[in-house]
């Protein structure tokens, strides 16, 4: 009863307080057990070895209880009527500047990336990898996948292309496994053959980077996959809902990671002399980012769910600390308040923040000619806000622009080859979308 009373709430407030609105009962359950033991941050480790960027040092944080149904229904009550404590947000507009074209039907679908022929490989949540043919629709499957644990917030995650596909034919993909009751994030790098058939199949396969350690509970993930211009690999890595880890430099979970493409630390990296887990890190303070995208500049933007309100649009600092669970622009899911980015300058605040939340998910920043008024903006996918929002940057700040209604859960954005863009509604039956322009 306690579970169907917490989804109820959630989907009648369409907030992410619960981040994923299909994530069972049970992994919130779980985040407030773990933040019930913990009295204070651990951030000790993250001082190892010493002479890098130094960790800000942590206060104790708020005491979290598992979800309140009343008090989250006040708390969002209060904030639709105030506008929360975020910008307030656009009004969402009735007739976008696009029109929409529904190519094909998949099953949970949670990632997809666009190989040189057009083609389009999609990863379905509970364990399968589609290639689309957008010309016709048609759906095939690639072979070889590995076995995904497949539950709450878990299963088949990211897909990209190694920037150097056309010659190595190398994808990259992102996955849950399980060991007995615990679980986590694993990145692979493999080698794709496609067949005349419309599918193909996975070969090489190499593990090269996992979440450790592995956790109880089956939420905060996160486990998005981008490439930067010099060929390194980026990684997001949640909390795990275990609040502590995001702060300790002895594990990677709550971290922004970069590696090279084969899965070792480069020697650039801010945290690297301290070796293990730590030299991987590129920023930690994180929560559950699961947008990443560059700009035209290079800069690295990346946006990750807030608690009860606080969704973060953030710029990317080497070495930085950006706060959480220490500060939040959100409140605990019980309405306990979390001190604001404001009281504690020395974390890096979001340069955005969305409170009603949006719940974020994919991200492009748009560089096509399709749409000449988009280039540069961003656009990222709403779970519980059921849009595409449109963020407009001026230099390192940014401002969300417009809110366009779709009427379903956006999982994922991603720019086709042409310039159209491309999105994932989430779920069993969630359609794959181009937008092009009206007309």
């Amino acid at each position: 009863m306690r579970t169907s009373l917490f989804a109820l709430v959630c989907l009648a407030l369409s907030l992410t307080a619960c981040d994923d609105l299909f994530v069972d009962a049970s992994a919130a359950r779980d985040e407030a057990k773990e933040a019930e033991k913990s009295e204070r941050i651990v951030v000790a480790s993250a001082q190892r070895g010493a002479s890098q960027t130094p960790i800000a040092a942590a206060s104790p944080p708020a005491r979290v209880t598992a979800p309140a149904p009343r008090a989250l229904a006040a708390k969002a009550a209060s904030e639709r009527q105030t506008g929360g404590r975020g910008p307030r947000r656009q009004v969402v507009e009735p007739d976008p500047p696009f029109q929409r074209s529904n190519v094909a039907t998949l099953d949970e679908p949670w990632a997809m990336a666009f190989l040189p022929d057009g083609r389009l490989l999609v990863t379905e949540k509970a364990g399968r990898l589609r290639l689309v043919n957008v010309a016709n629709g048609q759906v095939g499957t690639i072979s070889g996948v590995p076995a995904v644990a497949y539950g709450g917030q878990g299963g088949f995650g990211d897909v990209i292309l190694h920037p150097q596909y056309a010659s190595n034919r190398r994808i990259y993909l992102s996955y849950i496994e399980r060991s007995g009751a615990i679980y986590g994030a694993v990145v692979i790098r493999a080698r794709l053959t496609l067949d005349s058939g419309g599918g193909g199949n996975l070969s090489e396969i190499e593990r090269i980077w996992e979440q450790a350690p592995k956790v109880s509970g089956q939420g905060h993930f996160s486990h998005r996959l981008a490439f930067d211009s010099g060929r390194k690999l980026w990684i997001t890595s949640g909390d795990r809902q275990k609040f502590d880890p995001a702060q300790d430099m002895g594990v990677n979970l709550g971290k922004l990671i970069r590696l090279n493409d084969d899965g070792t630390a480069p020697s650039d990296n801010p945290f690297f002399s301290q070796g293990g887990i730590a030299a991987q890190v590129w920023t930690l303070g994180h929560r559950n980012p699961l947008g990443i995208a560059f700009d035209g500049d290079g800069r690295l933007w990346v946006h990750e769910m807030g608690p009860l309100g606080g969704d973060e649009l953030n710029l990317i600092v080497k070495g930085r600390n950006y706060g959480w669970p220490i500060v939040s622009n959100g409140n605990h899911y019980d309405g306990t308040p979390i001190p604001n980015h404001s009281t504690r300058p020395e974390f890096e605040a979001p340069k955005a923040w969305w409170t009603p939340v949006i719940a974020p998910a994919g991200m492009i920043i748009y560089s096509g000619n399709l749409f000449p008024t988009f280039r540069g903006d961003a656009f990222i996918g709403g779970l519980a806000s059921q849009a595409l929002v449109r963020v407009r940057f001026n230099g390192t700040n940014a401002t969300e622009y417009r809110r366009y209604a779709m009427g379903q859960r956006i999982r994922e954005v991603e720019q086709g080859p042409d310039g159209a863009i491309w999105l994932l509604e989430d779920g069993a039956g969630g359609r794959l979308v181009k937008l092009t322009p009206p007309g």
